[in-house]
């Protein structure tokens, strides 16, 4: 990525969890973090993935209604910054936290099966 898609990319999670945090209404948007942003070569679109607490159905809501609201943060996002054109934005469910969580239970396991420590 480059150094501009990089500052863009700052910018854009800043501004859209703040925007998340403060101005989205809809309940189903619960405890949501903003884990990645990425934005294209043209600035065009931003994948946005986050991670949302809670369980399954409530996750899969939460994006849901993340995506239902996209074209109120994005226009939201457009008087808040100074960009030519604001990227059309895509959220997405960041399972990376649970794939890391279920790694180190099994890791425990075995390392708790392990003879050597006897």
């Amino acid at each position: 990525m480059s150094q501009r898609q990089e500052r863009v990319a700052d910018l854009l999670r800043r501004e859209i969890s703040e925007i998340i945090r403060l101005e989205v209404r809809d309940p189903r948007v619960g405890l949501v973090t903003i884990s990645d942003l990425s934005v294209g070569r043209d600035l065009g679109h931003a994948k946005v993935r986050v991670s949302v607490l809670g369980e399954e159905e409530e996750r899969t809501q939460a994006i849901e209604a993340l995506n239902r609201a996209k074209g109120f943060i994005r226009s939201t996002l457009a008087k808040r910054v100074r960009l030519r054109t604001v990227p059309d934005l895509s959220f997405q469910l960041d399972r990376g936290a649970e794939h890391s969580q279920r790694i180190n239970e099994i890791l425990e396991t075995l390392h708790d099966d392990d003879p050597s420590d006897s």
